[in-house]
């Protein structure tokens, strides 16, 4: 994926099994626990390009959180103040090779950013 691109979108549920059923039988996502994020199921579009995971929902994470691609969190970071944007998280580690952070838009809105490989970790079932 290229700087600027959707890579990756939370969902917060309050039931996985509950959710899994949804939205694999509405869009026929494949939903799978993986290997070292036990918890967070992680769910592949049919087109094995979209992705995601469903997030425990919780007070502060309601409504849906869409990842941008970017060739820098770092850059990033430096740019969201100076524009009018806030800092939610920092960057974090996921694995070796890719990190997240989340921002907040002059209007408080959420956008997650991820770095790094988009390769999906191998699913169990």
């Amino acid at each position: 994926m290229a700087h600027g691109d959707i890579t990756h979108i939370d969902i917060p549920v309050g039931d996985f099994g509950r959710s899994t059923s949804f939205y694999n039988g509405l869009f026929g996502w494949d939903i799978q626990q993986v290997v070292g994020f036990e918890g967070y199921p992680m769910w592949q579009a049919p087109n094995k390009i979209s992705g995601g995971g469903l997030a425990p929902r919780s007070d502060d994470f309601t409504a849906p959180r869409s990842y941008v691609e970017v060739d820098s969190i770092d850059d990033v970071l430096g740019q969201v103040l100076a524009l009018g944007g806030q800092i939610r998280a920092p960057k974090l580690q996921i694995d070796s090779t890719s990190w997240w952070a989340v921002v907040v838009d002059p209007d408080g809105n959420e956008i997650g950013l991820y770095e790094g490989s988009t390769a999906t970790p191998d699913a169990t079932t």
